[in-house]
């Protein structure tokens, strides 16, 4: 057997190369998230306040429950919290 190496996590587990980006993206704003919530000393319920969602959702969050949010909803959040999110797009290497 092989030993295989990625670039990262996501190469390794998902099946397809748009895949690994989605995944990527919503990792990145996931911590985003977290750490805003953890320098403005936040509780999950001022949070889910200011994020637009609700408390479990916020719990989902900070779990890295990655699977349970899809972009739309990670874009939405933190502009909630009047966050700037800002994408880029360069030719792959």
């Amino acid at each position: 057997m092989a030993n295989e190496r990625f670039e990262s996590v996501w190469d390794a587990v998902s099946d397809t190369p748009a895949e690994t980006v989605r995944m990527k993206l919503r990792s990145a704003l996931i911590m985003a998230l977290k750490e805003h919530t953890a320098a403005k000393g936040l509780s999950q319920s001022e949070a889910a306040k200011l994020f637009g969602v609700t408390q479990p959702r916020v719990s989902d969050l900070i779990r890295g429950k990655i699977d349970l949010f899809g972009l739309d909803t990670l874009v939405d959040m933190p502009v909630a919290a009047g966050m700037h999110v800002e994408m880029s797009i360069r030719k792959a290497a």
